[in-house]
């Protein structure tokens, strides 16, 4: 049965659907999604079976009307192609052929005219900032600003939430926005973020919300498989050495300090390649690195188990990297490996979209809703 009761919500570049797993868990309902790849429609299907409140429109954006959508959403969501954002990517910016589909995300907005929802939400990596300077992230402002919303803009890093490195920039625009808080939240807003509601060719507010949860500095063996030692997706001994014989000798002391240790320990590892040779780097600390979408070995996270003089190593699972996407109990049966570990890569974690839906978003649909019901 449908819960009218429930704001509905677009959700463009919907990948496999971490970010209705959030805002459905703030109140909101999902009633419209778009992704133009089959494998993460795939998993999105097997985690959120079909229902007749519910449309899936596989396909490119650009091929979405305007005249398709709901009219009567409260909340657009968009969680659009960071590829020539990222500071591992192009730098192409908003004119690149991937990130440059946020513009279609505009069009259908300004094609809804009058029945443009009263909230919307655009997720991205903190490139965004500073991609050309700082034009980017001005043009897509402005571009919300000419509809209507005036904007507020966070950088929320997953690792407040789960055991992983993973900070991203959201961009809320809101019809009938709050009144600006009176002192800058830091966590939220750091200082090379500011400059944002500095511009006075921009229309921006700045809402007040509260702290989130301090980083994390611990946890990643929370979400660790425990593997049989005789499991096979343990690397065998040459391939184990040749990781060990790989690092650095900085990293080479370190790991060791960790194998003779009593107890457990877990670090995940990236392979990088370093004047054309491939070497290992395996982080300090107890929390994972930025899950990125596995389409080569560099890409891919190790997980290494070291204690009671002991070393093994191993490529991370699909249920670990969803684990670390605070997605733990995602639907995987019928997902393989690389296609899990490419959408999870590509996602954005669901407890931050959780928490920023309750505290943000829930509250601006709510309180726009009624600024709108009520006469001037």
């Amino acid at each position: 049965m449908i819960d009218a009761a429930r704001p509905k919500v677009l959700e463009f570049f919907a990948g496999i659907g971490l970010a209705r797993m959030g805002l459905e868990a703030a109140g909101f309902r999902v009633a419209w999604a778009n992704d133009y790849e089959l494998d993460k429609k795939a998993m999105y299907s097997a985690q959120f079976p079909a229902s007749p409140d519910h449309v899936f429109a596989l396909g490119d954006i650009s091929a979405v009307k305007a005249a398709d959508l709901p009219r009567d959403a409260s909340l657009a969501w968009a969680s659009s192609p960071c590829a020539d954002l990222s500071l591992a990517g192009s730098r192409a910016g908003l004119g690149g052929a991937q990130s440059g589909t946020f513009w279609h995300f505009i069009r259908l907005l300004r094609g809804l005219g009058g029945d443009r929802p009263e909230v919307v939400a655009l997720e991205n990596v903190i490139g965004l900032a500073t991609s050309h300077g700082g034009d980017d992230l001005t043009a897509a402002i402005g571009a919300f600003n000419d509809l209507g919303y005036s904007a507020d803009v966070l950088a929320i890093d997953a690792r407040r939430f789960v055991p992983q490195s993973r900070p991203r920039l959201f961009v809320v625009g809101a019809r009938n926005p709050p009144e600006d808080a009176p002192e800058p939240n830091c966590e939220l807003r750091p200082d090379w973020l500011r400059w944002v509601h500095g511009d006075n060719t921009l229309r921006t507010h700045r809402a007040a919300l509260p702290a989130p949860p301090p980083p994390k500095l611990a946890g990643l063996g929370d979400i660790v498989e425990d593997l049989s030692p005789s499991d096979d997706r343990w690397w065998n001994r040459d391939r184990t050495e040749a990781f060990v014989g790989s690092l650095s000798p900085t990293q080479r002391e370190r790991v060791d300090a960790l194998r003779r240790a009593p107890g457990v320990r877990h670090r995940t590892a990236y392979r990088r390649t370093r004047g054309g040779v491939a070497t290992w780097e395996v982080r300090a600390d107890d929390i994972a690195g930025c899950l990125r979408t596995a389409r080569g070995g560099s890409s891919k996270q190790a997980v290494v188990r070291l204690g009671d003089n002991r070393l093994r190593a191993r490529w991370m699972t699909p249920r670990e990297c969803a684990r670390l996407m605070g997605a733990g109990d995602y639907d995987l049966s019928a997902a393989r490996d690389n296609q899990a570990l490419f959408g999870f890569g590509d996602a954005v974690a669901v407890p931050v979209v959780a928490w920023l839906a309750e505290h943000y978003l829930m509250p601006l649909v709510k309180g726009g809703t009624a600024a709108a019901r009520t006469p001037a």
